[in-house]
């Protein structure tokens, strides 16, 4: 493969800034830009060793800085690969890398370092794709289920798998080929419990996405009441900042504000709306039509009332949006205003309801409690596999399905037409690890990455 390079570090102004080079001539293009100041031991070509010494151009030296070795195969890559560490300026980043450019190498693609990675067996699909996850993390708990599986502990988790489903199937093959001799070592009962308790897994990583994908990229939360309830409050609040206009006049938000923010280990992408209620006002009923199509497509409806108040027919107009919509078991209803409120709680047809004050910061806690909960957090235990990509829930539900239809076979037919239920198990599984992946896939994945990862 080619000689490829790419800027590592975020482009701006810094203290220090890095280009990557991999491939083959690696090392070759290094030589030509990187002016070492003790060229002895610069030839020696050690690997994971740090050279000081000055990077040029066609029209001479232009910066000093430092260059790291690391030789094939214990790179990342699994090429030889130089890492050039420049002073963090816009326009001697962009030198030192139109220098490698000119001296052998070509311009990276998207991902492409990792990929090579991939290619070179440095890493499974999985771990490549929770790179990326540690790159995009906003929260602490996506942070840790993407450095965890980075090192390989969801790749290993499909590999038990796949070796047990490896052994059925190798059962499978011996009752093909002598049906008459009886060479299984595994009992009809035997495999029907062992496919139960791999399905009982299986079904277990898929079930997982739901945290993991509120954790990762996040729910879709619409915030929704009559005007005055507290809405912007309440989005403030979640915010840590003053993000929506907050009045005393009705009808102050007339269109969607929209943030994206972090409820204790969920994300949240909110979208604060406009007022529902009875309105003459051209605008303002453009937002109120706006924030009923909020509703139908939220995962998660924030319904803020009045606690101070008692229901009202606009209260009713919004009650009868979300039921309509579909959304009541999405939704949790916001008693807002318990700081002054006297009266009793309001009876809605709701499962879930909180009382808090947004404007003296209580009863968030219980939010975080009930989201977290509608979730799956309490279903994940500290040890549990997350799965938080969406290619990967696909195939491993594929592959649950799979094994829920060997384990019906067993009842009803011979292991032979099971094992081709297996099989299809197992191609889900390497499919979700990479062992086998269409090149489409692989290209897809990677397209999403930063050009110098």
């Amino acid at each position: 493969m080619s000689t490829i390079a790419a800027i590592g570090t975020p482009h701006g102004k810094g203290g220090v800034a890095m280009v990557r080079i991999s491939g083959s001539e690696a090392f070759e293009v290094a030589k030509r830009v990187f002016v070492p100041a003790n060229k002895a031991r610069f030839e020696k070509q050690l690997h994971g060793s740090v050279y000081y010494g000055s990077f040029r151009d066609e029209k001479g030296v232009f910066d000093d800085g430092i260059c790291i070795l690391f030789k094939s195969p214990s790179s990342f890559t699994g090429e030889d690969v130089c890492e050039l560490y420049c002073h963090g300026g816009l326009l001697v980043t962009q030198k030192l890398l139109a220098s490698a450019l000119k001296n052998g190498a070509r311009m990276a693609l998207a991902g492409e370092f990792t990929r090579r990675a991939f290619i070179n067996g440095k890493m499974s699909l999985t771990q490549a794709e929770a790179i990326g996850g540690i790159i995009d993390s906003v929260s602490d708990k996506h942070l840790t289920v993407s450095a965890n599986q980075a090192n390989g502990s969801l790749s290993r988790a499909l590999g038990e798998i796949y070796d047990e489903l490896k052994l059925l199937a190798a059962s499978v093959y011996a009752y093909i080929d002598y049906p008459d001799e009886d060479m299984t070592d595994i009992s009809v009962p035997e495999m029907k419990q062992t496919l139960i308790k791999i399905k009982a897994r299986l079904d277990r990583l898929a079930g997982s996405h739901t945290y993991g994908r509120a954790i990762s990229e996040g729910i879709k939360t619409a915030i929704v009441g009559k005007p005055n309830t507290g809405k912007s409050s309440l989005l403030n609040l979640l915010c840590g900042e003053e993000r929506a206009i907050v009045t005393d006049i009705a009808g102050t938000t007339r269109d969607i504000v929209t943030e994206t923010v972090r409820l204790g280990d969920i994300i949240l992408r909110l979208s604060d709306t406009a007022g529902i209620r009875e309105s003459d006002d051209t605008v303002e009923k453009i937002g109120i039509g706006r924030s009923i199509g909020a509703i139908s497509e939220a995962d998660l409806v924030l319904a803020v009332f009045d606690l101070s108040r008692p229901i009202d027919d606009d209260d009713k107009r919004l009650i009868s949006a979300i039921i309509e919509s579909g959304k009541q078991s999405k939704t949790v209803c916001i008693l807002n205003k318990s700081d002054i409120a006297s009266g009793p709680c309001h009876k809605l047809p709701f499962d879930r309801a909180l009382s808090i004050s947004a404007k003296n910061n209580e009863g968030i806690e219980l939010l975080v409690d009930t989201v977290g909960e509608m979730f799956g957090a309490g279903e994940i235990g500290e040890n549990d596999e997350i799965i938080v990509n969406a290619r990967q829930c696909a195939a491993v539900a594929n592959a649950a399905n799979a094994v829920g239809n060997a384990i019906e076979a067993l009842d009803g037919f011979t292991q032979d037409i099971a094992g081709m239920d297996i099989e299809i198990a197992l191609a889900a599984i390497a499919e979700a690890d990479g062992r086998q992946v269409s090149e489409d896939i692989v290209n897809e994945i990677f397209s999403h990455f930063c050009v110098g990862k």
